[in-house]
């Protein structure tokens, strides 16, 4: 009787040990973050594909800011890895500003820092004019427009020493592409072009800051133009206003 008792009490603890056992757990698959390009972003497979697309952007901003084309070229080249960067693909960011001063939409990207703050655009005009204005309107990049339009080495090396990259290299790699794909065409494309603009009808660039009770119409009739044309080279989508901001007037 007592052997029965015995194997009956071995057999309990035997099936309690076991019961206890952990039991191995499947890791849990790692989450797959999908980055969905903007509707309003252009499918580009090459830097020539790159450079058809956006020479026209560049000349533009050079006839309304004097910025040479070849640097903004070279830059979003550069910056935005021929527009298949993520910053290009998620932000249209095509020039790696960051956010500063933005009030506008984010993205945070990794960069000389974990998660830095950048600039996001509905599409890539907008990131050609806000890189047009970043330079325009800031100080420590005066000293680049007192630069020949064609002196491209003189900007790429300025850039760098005004602060615009951290990258030491920055200048020589920003003046292989101006040469490598002769960017540099676009400079005397946009001067001449330019110039023949002006001759014909004499028009004239102005900068504008907007002051308490402002309104489109009003600045067209200080600068005998017309409210879309303001709103055209602005890239302005509505009339709103605030005080501050910075408009280019191109009036007869």
């Amino acid at each position: 009787m007592n052997r029965i008792v015995t194997f009956i009490l071995l057999g309990f603890l035997v099936t309690s040990c076991g019961s206890r056992k952990k039991v191995k757990e499947r890791p849990t698959p790692p989450k797959v973050v999908v980055v969905k390009a903007s509707k309003k972003t252009p499918i580009i497979n090459n830097t020539l594909e790159y450079i058809a697309y956006f020479k026209e952007s560049a000349v533009k901003e050079m006839q309304l800011f004097d910025i040479p084309a070849s640097i903004t070229l070279a830059q979003g080249i550069l910056e935005s890895g021929s527009g298949k960067g993520r910053l290009a693909r998620l932000a249209n960011n095509h020039f790696g500003i960051k956010c500063h001063d933005w009030t506008g939409a984010r993205v945070y990207h990794d960069d000389d820092k974990d998660q830095e703050c950048f600039r996001k655009y509905k599409d890539p005009s907008q990131s050609f004019r806000d890189h047009s204005e970043f330079l325009a309107y800031r100080k420590r990049y005066a000293g680049l427009f007192k630069l020949r339009k064609d002196d491209y080495k003189g900007w790429a090396r300025g850039l760098r020493k005004a602060g615009y990259a951290t990258d030491p290299k920055y200048p020589q790699k920003l003046i292989a592409l101006i040469e490598r794909y002769e960017l540099y065409k676009f400079d005397t494309k946009s001067k001449n072009s330019r110039s023949k603009k002006q001759t014909t009808s004499k028009t004239t660039k102005k900068r504008h800051t907007i002051r308490k009770g402002d309104t489109l119409y009003s600045i067209s009739k200080l600068y005998n133009t017309t409210v879309d044309a303001i709103k055209r080279q602005n890239n302005l989508k509505s009339t709103d206003l605030t005080i501050g901001q910075k408009l280019i007037i191109t009036s007869n």
